[in-house]
């Protein structure tokens, strides 16, 4: 479906970067080149779209909430705007050990659409425009514009796409088949062909959504109620914490039964993601109430949470049951649903089809290996998740911006942040499903934990431009009192008194025969710094976020460490380069399908290349011996 416009002609306003697409890598991607001092032009559909939430009302979750905090440790918005519009927050996983600790809140989610679009349209640098991109303007390998379905023509000299799921997207249930983006929206029909003259590799995937059911219909005494946190964490470390200490609203928890999965079972023919109709690959960690009905035959009830949108609406959102079944089967289905009994559906579930890429043609920088200029953020690299479409649109929009003052991209790595083992996986992984982070994904994830993100990535986020001198500052002196603190606990010796042992006794724990220190206690499994308090009389007030830290690094001490000397051997292999022109070809120990996939990733490491599928560690060793001849 290639368009041609009737009349061409060029724009006069002059532009560094153009972004496609305004959703949450859009939105990183377009405040960064802006702040960064670069003269940016944002395209979106639809301006309304903005920061847009088609899917689930919240923000964060199990190591999503990581992405969210790693991305404010390096100058990002999303944190900041989730915690002025949020609802309600947990801190999940809060009974298990801080690595998998992970915030998560629910968003209202016209005000957080709202308040992301007032800091767009406040900002220096940046236009925003309401248009169809419909076309890569390049030359001898070089982005040099974009052309939109006006037939306008846009110069500039880096280009980020962060188009989401519109391209050529098509929402389907049962026998209804419309091609729109999400929440109806307008898709984007024509960027495609552009993409496939220029070589670039597509993938057709889908992912979908549940209905969103009247809360006036729904009977809550069937169900059990979810509040938040008695206190509240903000996401963003220069959010102040008692600002976001609210009245907040609560979601509630129901479950399937066999009459629910009987319902679907007896229709599945009329679901078009049996049927065939849908082509696209789904993810495999988000499935819809059908898939797990089909997969999972021996439970005989699945979890249903009802959260709401916002605080000026009554739309709730049935999480957990996403579907693409005929809309007289939603009723069916859903209605079978302990307190849904009476339940009106107000925007029916959906599956949406939608084209994007093959992330391998990648750099780390995520800029496209074969079109300079042309980097790449978001659902349209593979991904899916508000979180790590954000996370690879902050790290595009800086390396565009690198691009142009002629410096190196940044690289986060595998053992400095989620973000780096998210483009690490998507970049040099085959996958042919859409990529969720988990805290699984991370082989240091000790190391990289929510709570540190600003300690490990603000110095990145300073050195780039978007963490200023004065919010650095506070961190450097954080992590001076931290490291004083852990001096001192380490040399506070305690004794025996009555004092000590009165408080072991209140938390179980056994009693002294003799001196130790205030950190062999602190390392106890049931005692803490913060525990100890009553016996350490020479203990300095300091911030929550300090003590925090002198807990978790004094009690994980051994384990730490561990993990770091595990950090030294990775470095040494990401640390050996491998050429740009390399001859994989000419090597000749190396194994036939080593070379088709180093010929196709051309990895930049030696442990990039040590990570993709089909090259064995005697591949790897072949490498090394080649390289070391050199």
């Amino acid at each position: 479906m290639k368009y041609s416009a009737n009349s061409v002609w060029e724009n006069k306003d002059e532009y560094d970067v153009a972004v496609v697409g305004a959703g949450h890598a859009g939105c990183e991607a377009a405040l960064a080149t802006a702040r960064l001092g670069f003269k940016t032009v944002m395209f979106t559909v639809s301006v309304d779209s903005i920061a847009l939430m088609p899917c689930n009302p919240n923000i964060g979750g199990s190591s999503k909430g990581h992405l969210v905090r790693e991305l404010d440790a390096l100058g990002g918005e999303m944190g900041k705007v989730i915690d002025r519009t949020f609802i309600q927050s947990k801190m999940l996983n809060s009974s298990k050990g801080p690595a998998v600790h992970s915030l998560r809140a629910q968003a209202d989610k016209a005000n957080y659409s709202r308040t992301m679009r007032q800091v767009l349209q406040k900002q220096e640098n940046l236009d925003i425009r309401q248009m169809e991109v419909t076309e890569l303007l390049t030359e001898d390998g070089k982005i040099t514009g974009v052309q939109t379905y006006s037939g306008a023509i846009y110069r500039c000299r880096a280009v980020v796409l962060c188009t989401g799921t519109y391209l050529k997207a098509r929402c389907i249930y049962g026998e209804i088949s419309t091609h729109t983006g999400p929440n109806g929206l307008q898709s984007a029909n024509y960027l495609t062909d552009s993409l496939k003259a220029l070589g670039i590799r597509m993938y057709r995937f889908k992912t979908g959504t549940p209905a969103r059911i009247d809360k006036t219909s729904i009977d809550f005494t069937k169900m059990e109620e979810q509040k938040g946190d008695e206190r509240v964490v903000p996401f963003s470390f220069t959010t102040d914490p008692e600002s976001v200490q609210i009245d907040q609203a609560s979601c509630w928890l129901t479950y399937t039964n066999e009459r629910t999965h009987e319902i679907i079972r007896s229709n599945l023919n009329r679901s078009p993601l049996f049927s065939g109709a849908i082509e696209g690959t789904g993810p495999r960690y988000c499935p819809s109430i059908e898939d797990k009905v089909v997969k999972f035959p021996d439970k005989n009830r699945h979890q249903v949470f009802i959260e709401p949108e916002g605080n000026e609406t009554t739309e709730m959102y049935v999480g957990g049951m996403s579907s693409s079944l005929p809309e007289d089967v939603q009723y069916e289905m859903y209605r079978s649903v302990p307190g849904l009994e009476h339940a009106k559906i107000i925007r029916n579930a959906y599956a949406i089809e939608y084209d994007c890429i093959d992330a391998r043609q990648l750099k780390s920088t995520l800029e496209f290996k074969a079109i300079e200029g042309l980097f790449s953020g978001g659902q349209f690299n593979g991904s899916s998740g508000y979180e790590e479409a954000a996370a690879q649109g902050l790290i595009a929009g800086i390396n565009a911006a690198r691009k142009l003052q002629g410096k190196e991209g940044i690289v986060i790595d595998r053992s400095q942040g989620y973000i780096g083992v998210l483009i690490d996986d998507l970049v040099t992984k085959e996958s042919h499903e859409p990529y969720r982070m988990m805290t699984s994904r991370a082989e240091y994830r000790l190391l990289l934990r929510q709570d540190n993100a600003d300690i490990r990535l603000s110095a990145i986020g300073h050195e780039v431009g978007l963490i200023d001198d004065e919010r650095y500052a506070r961190l450097l002196k954080k992590e001076e009192l931290i490291a004083k603190e852990i001096e001192r606990v380490n040399h506070v010796n305690l004794g025996t008194s009555e004092a000590v042992q009165k408080l072991l006794e209140a938390y179980g724990s056994t009693p002294l025969t003799s001196g130790t220190t205030l950190a062999e206690l602190i390392r106890r499994p049931e005692l803490s710094y913060e525990k100890l308090a009553p016996v350490d009389n020479a203990r300095p007030e300091l911030p929550y976020d300090v003590k925090e830290q002198v807990d978790i690094n004094i009690k994980y001490d051994g384990y730490i460490k561990r993990q770091m000397r595990q950090v030294e051997q990775f470095k040494k292999l990401e640390n050996k380069r491998i050429p740009e022109n390399i001859d994989y070809d000419s090597i000749q120990s190396l194994r036939l399908e080593a070379k088709q996939k180093l010929n196709q990733i051309r990895p930049a490491s030696i442990g990039q290349a040590s990570r993709i599928s089909g090259v064995s560690p005697a591949d790897i060793s072949v490498l090394l011996v080649y390289l070391g001849s050199k």
